[in-house]
């Protein structure tokens, strides 16, 4: 496959409106104390903007031959550096080691291809201790879909799993024709600030990520359904523990809060 097949094969789409590059960078408020990460970089519209205002620079990029041109475009900037990495493995828990100042924020930016997008998001929510704020660009859809508030069609498990350790703000919304070649959907930016804490008190952390996976798992099933599936529970004694605790049974998972999903994993914890 040429170079050119397997952007198109990632869904990759370059910025290249510079006003709106102009509305990220400052959005970004980078100081002399942070490092800047940059996902895919690609043609490098973000690129210089970024490493002139952080304190360090990093950029994370798959394809050698923008790798190539984006190096000597770097060069006269001693603190700034393209790596050859995967945004999907790369060790993020390095990164705070890397600030100019241990008072430095850790800022990832990054317009994610659309076909690795939620795999991209999903591992820089569980690195999440070592990063301060994310600025990224998605598919419009998946980052509707990342602030949607409970009851909204699309809450689902990408939204409480990011709501959880975030606070999301669906921040801009980017038209196709700011990226060559042109998508066929619209874009948008999410603004990520990792919160201290989960926003909820949580007993067992990855019994609550498998109790939201289970309650989401089939959206058309009520949740004593959905839960007897997910958890492989009988269906019956499911339904008996949720109206003991007060919860209707044919309840969707969508109309829930993380509050009351925290209390939902209380209920249904191993002893």
């Amino acid at each position: 496959m040429t170079t050119a097949g397997r952007r198109r094969a990632l869904g990759q789409h370059f910025l290249r409106d510079a006003r709106i590059t102009q509305t990220i960078v400052e959005m970004a408020r980078l100081t002399p104390q942070d490092l800047c990460v940059e996902i895919g970089p690609g043609e490098g519209a973000l690129t210089l903007l970024l490493a002139e205002r952080a304190g360090r620079f990093l950029a994370l990029e798959v394809d050698d031959a923008l790798i190539a041109r984006l190096r000597p475009r770097l060069a006269l900037i001693p603190h700034a550096e393209v790596r050859h990495a995967d945004a999907r493995s790369f060790d993020y828990a390095t990164l705070p080691g890397l600030r100019p100042s241990p008072r430095g924020r850790v800022l990832v930016v990054g317009n994610l291809p659309y076909s690795v997008s939620k795999p991209i998001l999903a591992r820089l929510v569980q690195a999440r201790t070592a990063i301060s704020e994310m600025i990224l660009t998605l598919q419009k859809e998946v980052a509707e879909r990342v602030a949607a508030e409970p009851g909204s069609s699309r809450y689902g498990t990408l939204s409480v799993l990011t709501q959880l350790y975030c606070e999301v703000r669906l921040a801009m919304t980017i038209p196709p024709g700011a990226f060559r070649p042109p998508p066929k959907v619209d874009s948008a930016v999410l603004h990520l600030s990792v919160l201290p804490a989960p926003r909820v008190s949580l007993a067992d952390e990855p019994f609550f990520h498998r109790v939201v996976k289970a309650a989401f798992s089939q959206r058309r099933k009520n949740l004593a359904n959905a839960l007897a599936g997910g958890l492989r529970l009988p269906v019956t004694a499911v339904r008996e523990r949720l109206a003991s605790a007060g919860i209707d049974p044919i309840r969707r998972a969508e109309t829930f809060s993380l509050e009351e999903l925290s209390r939902l994993t209380a209920l249904f914890a191993p002893a």
